[in-house]
């Protein structure tokens, strides 16, 4: 029988999983669904900077009132909301749907990451365990299930768009512009000005609607509010708005997090590259929208199945392998991609780049989450909510950037903060393995755990272990 923590890592994974199910097919299309004016990628700037706004008060304020759970609920409230918008897209639909978005996107992640480092500590104690290899575990297992979304949410798209036979149409004065070649401003819609009929869009976007309200009822549903008793404390004993306000910028003085930064802000580089610059100026560009889903596919099964894996490998190899081995496949697709010239003929590489961005994020995404908690385990609010802050910040400058500088050059800038990345990281690296980090009273989780075995009651739990 799986324990208890176990059993909440897969209802949060499963949550996410059908959450951006939609918002991650949505994403995907953005640049290429909704091109007229930069409107796609215009909102998706909207929602990151959103979300760095949010991360600078709302996640302790959010997890610290609500708890963990009702955090992640209100959360994907959120989320929906930008699917709705995409019903009939225009700047008065998708703008505003995308400030909502980023508003709960900080809160969302914040109390994801929170909620399993407590349960990956509360079963290290319980277990007698290393906690950091436990949250190693925990994310890597999150990040399997989480990443797959981008096959489902991708397969529905490519379904839904294939359709329409019209959007497989290429002109050949058309390939000549694909790639980094050219600029790369010139790319229109696609495939490459037809537009799918707007009932398959329709079709698309509320299947999309459907699945995430089905997040939210297996999240408000089935898992356990295990933060319960310090929300009510905090609740019965409220610090004053300014300190908790103040809690993320508070972080900000320890130089581990400031040397991060550039770490953390490259995970938003190479997200948005592929999802807004690969997918229109490679994919759509030389192969038809319709073929955006099933090379994002191929992203996501990578990226899931490389999640678990990795999440377990990371307890022999140590996480420097994992990070620059993740460096060293973003720099060889980097430098191939400014040089390779995208051709229908050529199908077979349109997958290969995503299957090795997909190994690549599966370690950025899992480790850095992980050093994150291990790094500063009493401060995981404020933690979790500067690493949502700058990666947002990330996708803030890929995305603004991203209407009006050659792809050329959006390539040499991934390039050079991949670089930065690598000269930053390692000092990180070594000064923790030189000086552990202690982690959290270990009585605080044998106390839980007590509470656990004492007093089952004191945690809402609608399903019969």
């Amino acid at each position: 029988m799986i324990s208890r923590n176990f059993k909440n890592v897969l209802v949060v994974s499963l949550g996410f999983l059908f959450l951006f199910t939609a918002y991650g097919g949505l994403q995907s299309l953005q640049s290429s669904l909704n091109a007229e004016d930069g409107m796609g990628v215009a909102s998706l700037s909207v929602i990151y900077a959103s979300i760095i706004i949010s991360s600078m008060f709302l996640p302790p304020i959010m997890i610290k009132n609500l708890g963990c759970k009702w955090t992640i609920v209100t959360g994907m409230a959120c989320y929906i909301s930008y699917s709705f918008g995409n019903l009939y897209p225009g700047w008065y639909t998708l703008i505003p749907t995308s400030v909502i978005l980023g508003l709960g996107g900080s809160p969302l992640w914040s109390a994801k990451c929170t909620y399993l480092t407590i349960s990956g500590n509360i079963q290290a104690a319980k277990d007698g365990k290393k906690g950091s290899d436990i949250i190693n575990q925990y994310f890597g297992i999150f990040f399997f299930i989480f990443q797959s979304s981008a096959v489902w949410g991708n397969l529905m798209s490519s379904l839904i768009f294939g359709q329409d036979t019209g959007v497989a149409d290429i002109p050949e004065e058309q390939l000549q512009l694909c790639g980094a070649a050219e600029c790369g401003l010139n790319v229109t819609t696609n495939s490459t000005t037809t537009r799918p009929a707007q009932r398959l869009v329709w079709t698309l976007v509320g299947c999309y609607i459907g699945v995430g309200l089905v997040a939210m009822l297996i999240v408000a549903v089935f898992l356990d509010n295990i933060d319960q008793e310090q929300t009510s404390q905090f609740r019965g004993n409220r610090e004053p708005f300014c300190q908790t306000f103040l809690a993320t910028f508070r972080l900000l003085k320890d130089w581990r997090l400031v040397t991060l930064i550039p770490l953390t802000m490259y995970s938003g580089f190479e997200q948005s590259f592929l999802s807004g610059e690969y997918t229109k100026n490679y994919v759509t560009c030389a192969l038809g929208i319709h073929y955006v889903g099933f090379v994002m596919m191929c992203f996501g099964a990578a990226n899931s199945l490389c999640s678990f894996l990795f999440g377990r490998l990371a307890r022999y190899t140590g996480r420097a392998a994992l990070f620059f081995t993740a460096a060293l496949a973003n720099f060889c697709c980097i430098i191939a991609l400014l040089f390779w010239r995208p051709h229908p003929d050529q199908l077979a590489v349109f997958f290969v780049f995503p299957a090795l961005w997909g190994m690549a994020d599966a370690i950025w995404q899992t480790q850095t989450n992980a050093l994150y908690g291990i790094l500063f385990p009493r401060d995981k609010e404020a933690a979790f909510a500067n690493y949502r802050m700058w990666e947002s910040l990330g996708f803030v400058i890929a995305f603004a950037y991203s209407t009006f500088l050659c792809l050329e050059y959006k390539l040499y800038i991934l390039l050079a903060v991949l670089v930065l990345t690598v000269i930053t990281y390692p000092v990180v690296e070594y000064y923790e393995y030189k000086n552990p980090t202690e982690p959290i009273e270990e009585g605080t989780y044998k106390s839980q755990k007590e509470t656990i075995q004492t007093d089952e009651n004191k945690i809402i739990c609608q399903t019969q272990m």
